[in-house]
């Protein structure tokens, strides 16, 4: 990506887009993730063309909805992607930072933590759920 498509992407994030740590399975611990939101499905596909992931559609609530669509990428693509965009971030800036420079320190390679690294983690978890919210 250049440097305009990252500051474009970044935009899409910051006013579509989620950055967090979840979990996608029952028993693991919360991952990286990013994801958009939107009704263009052309635009999804080119963020996934530049980036990777997946892009999923969501069901209509109400009949006289749009068609919408979610883009997302997880764990070490949602680091990746975060370090590259993380500069021309403003609003999701800080869970972006918080997330590219201390996710690594408290995660367990092999999944095997310690009570202490697990509660580092958690407490990773909790700041950026703090920051996600309105």
């Amino acid at each position: 990506m250049d440097e305009v498509e990252k500051a474009y992407l970044a935009g899409i994030v910051d006013g579509e887009g989620t950055v967090t740590l979840m979990k996608h399975h029952k028993n693991e611990t919360p991952i990286p993730f990013v994801a958009i939101a939107n009704n263009s499905l052309k635009l999804l596909k080119w963020v996934k063309a530049k980036v990777g992931g997946l892009i999923a559609s969501k069901k209509k609530r109400l009949p006289h909805h749009h068609d919408s669509y979610a883009w997302s990428v997880r764990q070490d693509r949602a680091l990746r992607f975060l370090n590259e965009i993380k500069g021309y971030l403003i609003i999701k800036k800080p869970q972006a930072d918080l997330i590219t420079k201390k996710y690594k320190s408290v995660t367990h390679r092999a999944g095997k933590y310690t009570p202490k690294m697990l509660e580092q983690k958690m407490r990773l978890v909790a700041k950026i759920r703090e920051l996600n919210q309105r």
